[in-house]
């Protein structure tokens, strides 16, 4: 997931309560008998219609906002917020310093990308040079621009996504389209290293590696995991999937949250399996992870998955939509309500999904002994956007196929940013273990 989810829920206005004229006297039918209804039965009666009306009101209020929390949550976001402020742009002889506001991502210590003018420039930023907290400034290196004048820049927002595409990272790539429902999804195929480039011991390269980005972000993101891919001898596919903007969206438009997004993974399974493939391995981050889990729980190639690589993944949406409803101070009872608008088949009509969106289904902590395939997974422990609590607590239920490595600062889905080495030297050691050639069972 590229941002956390913000929400500018509309404004319900309630009418003001008529009250009587003072001084006029009640008005009496003529055609009622002349008798006067007691002053505490009328207070009664006027409670039961009122209190009726306000209820009706505020049921209305909470289903409006329990619809628009929903939908923001499957709607894909075409243009991202620029919420990152640009103070200065400084040049030292050939290279560049920027001055940024201060904010939790940009004092972080790290490698990121930066993005501005709409998504059309892109910048790789480097260490800290300065930070100061009492002007809420800091001084950052720019170690590249791929697109774009920075100098011009006021805003824009920050990525894990530090390369722009393969040539960036000295890796030639080809361009591939995938067969997919409504049309081709393009993917970058990186191919493994000659085998004359690998250690001895390195598996063979009918193992390819398939990244799926999460929710908001491109193919970029699956950048950071290509070269531990191909020194492990992995060519590596690094797939586009629908409402992307990249691949065909689907005919609702909406997202399906991993319910739907599998098949776009099971088609690039197939692809790989076509051009020599003969087991993958699947790479995820935050909502690629959710569908990486689901093509290892749906997809008729489950039993090719040799293992999976999840940074931050999603692995229960019921508590990541219960983060962002009290991180957006939504009443829980109204994100409950959200949830149920987008799980039943009655909400369709609302939420605009051709289908529910089967939450329960999608809980791998309460599913967690029917996760059979090998899993790494990375979460920071201060991650903002997907709660790191759910990744604990599968690997805590099912020890024997899921692998926990915690990070800190890293926040959502940048735990190779913060510590590039770190996560290579886990990933590798990790994966050179799955993909050992297993013994033969004796004869």
């Amino acid at each position: 997931m590229a941002s956390t989810l913000r929400f500018r829920p509309p404004t319900q206005q309630f009418p003001a309560a008529r009250r009587s004229p003072r001084g006029l006297p009640a008005r009496r039918d003529s055609a009622a008998p002349d008798t006067l209804v007691p002053g505490s039965a009328k207070w009664a009666v006027g409670g039961i219609i009122g209190g009726s009306a306000a209820a009706g009101l505020l049921a209305a209020g909470s289903s409006a906002l329990a619809l628009y929390f929903a939908r923001r949550v499957i709607t894909p976001v075409r243009v991202r917020e620029e919420d990152q402020e640009v103070l200065a742009v400084i040049r030292d002889g050939r290279d560049l310093q920027v001055i940024l506001k201060a904010t939790p991502d940009s004092t972080v210590e790290g490698v990121y990308g930066f993005f501005f003018d709409g998504g059309r420039g892109h910048a790789r930023l480097g260490r800290i040079l300065s930070y100061s907290p009492a002007e809420q400034t800091v001084l950052r290196e720019v170690e590249a621009v791929y697109s774009g004048d920075l100098t011009t820049a006021r805003r824009g927002y920050w990525s894990g996504a530090v390369h722009p595409d393969p040539a960036a990272i000295g890796l030639p790539a080809e361009e591939v389209q995938i067969e997919v429902d409504g049309g081709t999804a393009p993917a970058w195929l990186v191919r493994a290293a000659p085998a004359a480039d690998v250690p001895a011991g390195t598996p063979s390269s009918d193992v390819w590696a398939i990244m799926v980005h999460g929710r908001g972000a491109t193919r970029q993101e699956g950048l950071r995991a290509v070269r531990v891919a191909r020194d492990l001898g992995l060519t590596s596919l690094l797939i586009s999937y629908r409402n992307d903007g990249l691949a065909p969206s689907a005919e609702d438009g909406r997202y399906g949250l991993g319910s739907t997004e599998w098949h776009d993974v099971e088609a690039a399974i197939s692809y790989a399996l076509d051009h020599g493939a003969r087991e993958v391995v699947l790479f995820g981050w935050s909502m690629g992870g959710a569908i990486c889990l689901q093509t290892a729980d749906l997809s008729r190639y489950h039993h090719l998955i040799r293992a999976m690589v999840l940074d931050a993944p999603v692995i229960n949406w019921v508590n990541v939509l219960a983060h962002h409803a009290e991180l957006n101070r939504i009443p829980s009872a109204v994100g409950r309500y959200g949830q149920l608008m987008m799980s039943h088949r009655l909400g369709r009509r609302l939420t605009g999904l051709a289908a529910p969106v089967d939450l329960k289904a999608m809980d791998w902590v309460s599913r967690a002994v029917e996760l059979r395939t090998p899993t790494l997974i990375l979460h920071s422990v201060d991650d903002e956007y997907v709660p790191y609590g759910p990744s604990a607590d599968l690997a805590e239920r099912n020890p024997e196929m899921v692998t926990f490595e915690t990070f800190n600062t890293a926040r959502h889905t940048k735990e190779w940013n913060v510590d590039p080495e770190r996560w290579e030297a886990l990933v590798t050691a990790w994966l050179r273990q799955q993909l050992a050639p297993r013994p033969t069972p004796a004869g």
